[in-house]
């Protein structure tokens, strides 16, 4: 019998003279409150409508007029950081979430998933009795452990959550996402031919869930983490609300970022007196444009927000659903975005965001006559600087940094129960590792010091509840600390120190910035020559709180750190790949690297007769990616790079019965060629005039091609009808390791051995 919960009815020889007991359920408590969590993504501060925007969100904006907004709210510049931020009320770094999780730096602050040391909210929460499902956007398990083999120890369910439905990477096409269910790839229901789009099924199988779960248990109460994919890349919505918005931001960026400023000064969302920051660095004025270029930025726009406005839809229709089932009014529903308006869309904007990670400029001139394909599944678009900054408006800068374009960001709180003051606005600084202490405190719930037998890292965040009555009391936050790829900022009692970093520049040479943020809202009042005492007191400051929460070392590799590293316990351990058909859906980060790179890949097939075809191996979209496949006895290979196609077929047909087929793809320098062979003779080649170093977001499938169609030469997903015996994947060394990484190694082995 268990020691904590002792047995309280009587027991004697039999039953007949014993008493029965049962234990309360842990929800006994009558009307405890359910929780929901929102999450947007790259979602500025101004992006909203009750945050300023043109952008038609009603409701959302109907939560904010019967709840609260918060307007000196804060994340930490990017996605997964945010997220270990806001499911632990912990500071990121001290959790292993430095940056995104697909990196694993070798140091504590970078690990790609949350310490066990620090339980999740749906951990805490399940041991209070309640229900949790997560729902869409994950990205808090190392991606090169998000395969069907695991090891699941990072995963939603692993991690406090009873059910989970949405998608593992950082983001995922909307029409042809990569979707997991519990523990395992699952396809999408329907296709885009349709009607299907993620936002909407995720919206779907939330509703799914409560209503499973409210109709066997009713007084259970639930908690839901919802994490859209909106509004992160690639900018997909259907047709209809992308129509609507044609023609609404003609005039450009620079004058619907005044519009859109006035407006929040109308609205008490900024101080009276704030001022509208210039132009980032970078951003042209919208009368410099050409045709062409302002053609394309507002094609882009109308598309991001035809998305924020279906996706505003969804939650709609998800707080509608939950009115009708009586739980609106006793549901603390809180709603926020992870970082500001993402810069990854370039100086100009992209038709596809993989042109950003493979460092290639968006030919505008060249794409005019695909202006319509913006916003559907054959594109994976972004919109440029100049629309991001309108998103973060009054703000400087974007997502990944530490200035407000960054880390000030929306925050609305809805809670009819409680909440009296509805509409209020709030300007407390917060920090998105406080809406963990918040939920815990109106559930009357103590962190756990221990947590299934291992010691918990103490809560660093500070609960909102107290603003929750009274408007204008001062904050209760005392210091909080930034840093996101070298750029670092920090904020104590109205005064936040930053600073902009240069990727490779030493840190001893950057220069600090000071601002008086309780007089200064957009930080464009720069201090620092007036007051160098107070910029050198919140620099010290800094390396304090660095220390104290563990952000060292500083780290400004990011595209870098994508790369598979050969390192052992990973898939990626060799250089050797052997796949035994059938086997499911690999995520890009669990197949092999084969970007910038020479790589050869065989496959050993049974192929009964002259009709026998399909997909042998295919990874990517119609946007970018490569399939090899059998079809009309040709053996094919399709590299696509951003829709150009370089295809290759064998010059003799593919015989029957049994035998190996050959791809090889040879780097020289930026330009390769791929080469085909049958029983290893060469039976055709072709030059590629790019070589893409990342491939594509979108992992890779043996025997179809799952998703979205890497070429239009078949319908997906054209499975292949004969047998895959085997597939083997080799990355041969194309240069012996540097002598800079053997310095490095003999550097560390010498300091080690000093210890």
């Amino acid at each position: 019998m268990d020691k904590e919960e002792p047995f309280k009815g009587l027991i004697r020889r039999t039953y007949d003279k014993s008493i029965p007991w049962w234990p309360d359920p842990k929800w006994s408590e009558k009307d405890k409150p359910n929780v929901v969590i929102i999450l947007l993504d790259d979602t500025g501060f101004a992006h909203l409508g009750c945050y300023g925007s043109s952008i038609e969100t009603p409701n959302i904006d109907r939560l904010a007029e019967g709840g609260l907004r918060y307007t000196n709210f804060h994340t930490t510049a990017l996605c997964s950081p945010t997220r270990a931020c806001l499911l632990t009320g912990r500071n990121h770094h001290t959790v292993g979430m430095r940056a995104i999780a697909n990196f694993d730096s070798g140091f504590p602050h970078m690990r790609g998933y949350i310490t066990p040391h620090a339980a999740t909210i749906a951990e805490i929460l399940s041991e209070e009795g309640y229900a949790t499902f997560a729902v869409g956007k994950w990205h808090l398990t190392p991606m090169m452990e998000a395969s069907p083999a695991g090891p699941f120890d990072n995963w939603p369910l692993q991690r406090g959550f009873n059910r989970f439905y949405g998608f593992m990477q950082g983001e995922t096409d909307q029409f042809y996402p990569e979707l997991t269910c519990d523990n395992h790839p699952i396809d999408p229901p329907y296709s885009p031919e349709e009607g299907y789009h993620i936002s909407e099924d995720l919206v779907d199988q939330a509703m799914a869930l409560i209503r499973d779960q409210k109709s066997i248990y009713p007084n259970q109460p639930f908690f839901l983490y919802l994490a859209f994919g909106a509004t992160h890349a690639p900018h997909q919505a259907p047709r209809k609300f992308i129509e609507k918005y044609r023609g609404r931001f003609d005039a450009g960026w620079d004058a619907t970022r005044e519009e859109w400023y006035q407006r929040q000064l109308e609205m008490g969302i900024i101080p009276s007196g704030t001022k509208l920051a210039p132009r980032n660095k970078g951003v042209r004025a919208w009368d410099r444009l050409s045709e062409n270029q302002k053609k394309f930025a507002l094609c882009l726009q109308e598309v991001f927000a035809g998305f924020l406005d279906h996706t505003d839809q969804q939650i709609g229709r998800l707080t509608s659903f939950l009115e009708q089932l009586g739980e609106l009014d006793n549901t603390i529903l809180i709603l926020l975005s992870d970082n500001g308006a993402s810069q990854e869309g370039s100086s100009t904007g992209v038709m596809d965001e993989f042109k950003f990670f493979n460092g290639v400029m968006e030919d505008i001139n060249a794409i005019q006559d695909r202006l319509d394909e913006i916003g559907g599944p054959h594109s994976h678009s972004n919109i440029p600087w100049g629309w991001a900054q309108v998103g973060n408006t009054p703000l400087k800068w974007y997502k990944q940094n530490t200035f407000g374009g960054g880390v000030r960001d929306p925050l609305i709180i809805h809670w009819p129960k409680r909440i009296r003051d509805r509409g209020g606005i709030r300007n407390q600084f917060h920090f998105v590792s406080d809406i963990v202490p918040t939920i815990l405190e109106v559930l009357d719930i103590e962190p756990p010091s221990n947590y299934k037998g291992i010691y918990q890292i103490p809560i660093s965040g500070t609960s909102m509840v107290y603003t929750f009555d009274s408007p204008n009391v001062a904050t209760q936050k005392n210091v909080q600390y930034f840093e996101m790829f070298g750029h670092r900022g920090i904020w104590i009692d109205g005064w936040k120190a930053v600073t902009y970093h240069t990727k490779g520049e030493p840190y001893k040479d950057e220069e600090w910035e000071l601002y008086h943020l309780d007089e200064d809202f957009s930080e464009c009042n720069n201090l620092a020559s007036e007051n160098p005492k107070k910029l050198r007191e919140l620099i010290d400051l800094w390396w304090i709180e660095a220390g104290r929460y563990g952000v060292l070392p500083l780290d400004d590799r990011n595209i870098e750190l994508f790369r598979a590293v050969f390192r052992p316990g990973t898939p990626h351990a060799t250089r050797n790949y052997t796949y035994h058909p059938p086997i499911s859906h690999l995520p890009a980060e669990v197949a092999p690297a084969l970007g910038n790179r020479t790589w050869v890949m065989t496959t050993e097939i049974e192929r009964p007769n002259n009709s026998t075809e399909g997909v042998l191996v295919a990874q990517g979209t119609q946007n970018g990616g490569y399939s090899w496949y059998i079809k009309d006895n040709q053996l094919v290979f399709d590299y696509n790079v951003f829709t150009e196609h370089h295809v290759v077929h064998s010059d003799q047909s593919v015989p029957t019965g049994k035998c190996t087929l050959g791809v090889k793809f040879v780097r020289e320098g930026r330009t390769g060629t791929i080469i085909l062979s049958m029983d290893g003779k060469e039976c055709g080649s072709i030059s590629v005039p790019y070589i893409l170093r990342m491939i594509s977001s979108t992992g890779l499938d043996i025997g179809r091609d799952g998703l979205s169609p890497v070429t239009n030469d078949y319908k997906a997903p054209f499975k292949f009808t004969g047998t895959i015996k085997r597939v083997h994947i080799e990355l041969p060394r194309y240069r012996p390791p540097s002598e800079e990484r053997e310095d490095k190694e003999v550097r560390y082995r010498t300091e080690m051995s000093k210890q």
